[in-house]
């Protein structure tokens, strides 16, 4: 069975070209940045945002390691005030970004994403993203908090259906496990 996060990034190659402008609104371990610098090339840029130091130098160590450092800005903050800050700032000129919430593996549990920063962050994300863009976001429920999380996600997804985005869910009931992650692939409408 395909792993969700290969799901999001098959999604993601089929949407972005060299040159695009793309964010990684939740940095981690730098596996999603990287993935994101490659699929726009050097003519693109990407931003990846961590409230974490610890994940900022993880994710700049792979890119280094993979000679992909060149157009990444890396933004040690909080995912939905960054966004908000980039929306007023930049407004709807990014192809797609990407969340990837929880918290940072092998890492302190306790410091993770949440419900309102989250909520916050996704209405920035509708404001970022240009017409026709690609939204990401993966929520894992086992966590403690992330059955919270993902319901705001699925809530704010279902808002933003009814305004027009063509949206795909992937994941969910499990035989395998109790409390399985979700997968949310959301497009915002053409102009």
């Amino acid at each position: 069975m395909k792993r969700l996060v290969d799901e999001a990034h098959e999604r993601l190659r089929a949407h972005l070209r060299p040159g695009n402008r793309v964010i990684d609104a939740t940095a981690g371990n730098g596996h999603d940045t990287l993935f994101l610098r490659r699929a726009v090339g050097d003519e693109g840029s990407v931003i990846a945002i961590d409230r974490q130091e610890a994940a900022l130098e993880a994710t700049r160590q792979r890119l280094d390691e993979a000679g992909a450092g060149a157009n990444v800005q890396l933004a040690h903050a909080c995912h939905a005030d960054h966004m908000e800050m980039l929306a007023e700032a930049q407004g709807a000129c990014f192809a797609a970004i990407t969340f990837n919430l929880g918290y940072l593996p092998g890492s302190d549990k306790r410091i993770r994403t949440g419900p309102g920063t989250t909520r916050r962050a996704l209405q920035a994300a509708a404001r970022l993203l240009r017409p026709g863009g690609l939204l990401s976001v993966l929520a894992y429920t086992g966590h403690e908090g992330g059955a919270e999380e993902a319901d705001v996600v699925e809530a704010w997804i279902q808002e933003a259906g009814q305004s027009g985005w063509r949206i795909e869910k992937i994941g969910g009931a499990s035989a395998t496990e109790a409390s399985p992650p979700l997968l949310w692939i959301a497009r915002k409408p053409e102009a």
